[in-house]
């Protein structure tokens, strides 16, 4: 007997036989997208002149998406905190905005507020 399957992304427990879990089962899945918008947003904010907090939130973002298991609540307040910032400034880029709108996706419902911060 052949099983093809195909890609997943979430708990995945291929077994042979029985098998029972007590207590839930549950796992942390962050995207290669979601760290590229990442470093992507970083870097556009370094480059910004006067965005040094919202450089160092991203940075801080970053961080936390590299961890194990990331807090989606940390990563969303501080995307908040930047695309507040970012959208105060004239002129923003789609070098910033486009980042922003990807991780903010990435959040589900916690992007909520960071795509009303865009005006989106």
């Amino acid at each position: 007997m052949v099983f093809n399957i195909g890609s997943q992304q979430g708990n995945i427990n291929n077994v042979a036989g029985d098998q029972t879990i007590h207590g839930g089962q549950h796992g942390t899945f962050v995207s290669a997208q979601a760290v590229e918008f990442a470093t992507e947003l970083a870097a556009a904010l370094h480059r910004s002149v006067g965005m040094e907090q919202a450089a160092a939130d991203a940075d801080a973002v970053q961080n936390e998406l590299r961890r194990p298991h990331p807090d989606r609540r940390s990563v969303a307040d501080r995307l908040i905190r930047i695309a507040r910032a970012v959208t105060a400034v004239t002129g923003m880029t789609a070098a910033v905005r486009t980042p922003l709108v990807g991780l903010a996706r990435w959040l589900g419902e916690l992007g909520t507020p960071i795509f009303a911060a865009l005006g989106l």
